[in-house]
């Protein structure tokens, strides 16, 4: 787009030093330049339209993209709110992991309690079990208060079996709750992590997307502005093509004008000292590379338009009439004046013009040919 940018620009200005360059007034000049000042306008025309179909591009583009990024803000409101959710659900695991941690504490404590009494009672059968269950059993009223206290260490034997088991198996309780509830935390963790992973990646999608949003937001407001400037170039050239319609309807009247105007007659001429200077100077501009004919031709435009009575009566005025000579305008004469740069063909030219000879009868225009001019063709120009 930046280079697109940059043509666009390029153009531009070779647009406004063309309508910015000096004119001349010679019919023919004119609609040369009016020939070509359409032609400009339709390429401006066409690069506007270009443009235009960027900018739709471009923001089909964007809306795309805008698109995008409003599904990606809703992934990322989900992520954030999974994450939310589940370090929320971490936090009541680690609660639930410290509630537990502190009832295994005292189940532990309990288990020790229950260890220690074991390891006494233990101690105390081997050590004097036989002695003491003999004079029990033997201190007996009976056999009925026998069997009663035969039961009775049965039942202590039971009792020292079960809690020998339940403390084997709070034991091993314990042993899978803590490993329970470390594989959980460990799980939550893990997906945490996942998660946190995933909202860093859509983070940076979001960022991404929402940099190109800018980015084609930059380069349509860049085009905006070119597409702007080619408006205005429009609006310019046009106003430049009226002006110049106009003024080669003007010229073409003012040659009908010098056509039925009154003449004088060569011997009337008085000329001044360095006409024959500048007159050379400027044939050597306009017709140097043309055949002696086209360089008399010349001149004798420039005496007819003296002879005239609608334009100045001295070569000088002719010559130097506003914008009437590209030559003038453009410095090429006044180069060619310093440097003399006339050939003697130029010179014998200017003579013969001076003398009123003229190959071209009347005319007091020339140019380049352009398809349907009509006039004298001498040389590689068009007199009439």
């Amino acid at each position: 787009m930046r280079r697109a940018g940059r043509q666009i620009a390029a153009v531009l200005f070779l647009v406004v030093v063309v309508a910015s360059a000096p004119q001349t007034v010679r019919a023919t000049s004119t609609q040369e330049k009016l020939d070509k000042a359409k032609q400009e306008k339709q390429q401006t025309e066409s690069a506007l339209q270009q443009t235009k179909e960027n900018i739709q591009g471009m923001q089909g583009e964007k809306d795309s993209l805008q698109g995008q990024l409003s599904i990606l803000n809703d992934n990322l409101e989900e992520v954030s709110r999974n994450l939310s959710r589940l370090e929320g659900e971490i936090a009541d695991k680690e609660q639930e992991i410290s509630r537990t941690e502190e009832a295994l504490e005292e189940a532990e404590e309990t288990v020790d309690w229950q260890y220690d009494c074991m390891k006494k009672r233990i101690k105390f059968i081997y050590e004097r079990s036989d002695a003491v269950y003999l004079e029990m059993l033997f201190s007996s009223n009976g056999l009925g208060d026998f069997l009663n206290k035969s039961q009775y260490v049965e039942q202590i034997a039971e009792y020292d079996q079960k809690m020998l088991q339940e403390y084997r198996d709070t034991q091993k309780k314990i042993e899978e709750t803590k490993e329970q509830l470390v594989a959980q935390k460990s799980e939550l963790d893990e997906l945490k992590k996942d998660t946190e992973a995933e909202q860093s990646r859509v983070s940076g999608m979001v960022k991404n997307t929402a940099n190109h949003i800018a980015g084609y937001a930059d380069q349509i407001s860049e085009a905006e502005n070119v597409a702007f400037a080619y408006e205005t170039q429009v609006k310019e050239q046009e106003a430049n093509i009226a002006a110049l319609q106009k003024q080669l309807a003007e010229e073409q009247a003012m040659s009908r004008l010098a056509s039925r105007s009154s003449k004088r007659d060569i011997s009337e001429v008085t000329f001044a000292e360095g006409d024959r200077e500048l007159l050379a100077q400027l044939i050597y501009c306009e017709a140097g590379g043309e055949p002696y004919e086209g360089k008399v031709a010349v001149g004798a435009v420039v005496i007819n338009r003296v002879l005239s009575s609608v334009y100045p009566d001295t070569v000088v005025g002719v010559i130097y009439q506003n914008k009437q000579f590209s030559p003038v305008g453009s410095g090429r004469l006044a180069l060619a004046l310093a440097e003399g740069r006339a050939t003697q063909a130029c010179y014998d030219a200017a003579d013969e013009a001076m003398r009123g000879v003229t190959n071209v009868g009347n005319c007091v225009y020339f140019r380049t040919p352009i398809p349907g001019l009509e006039g004298i063709a001498i040389g590689g120009h068009i007199f009439y």
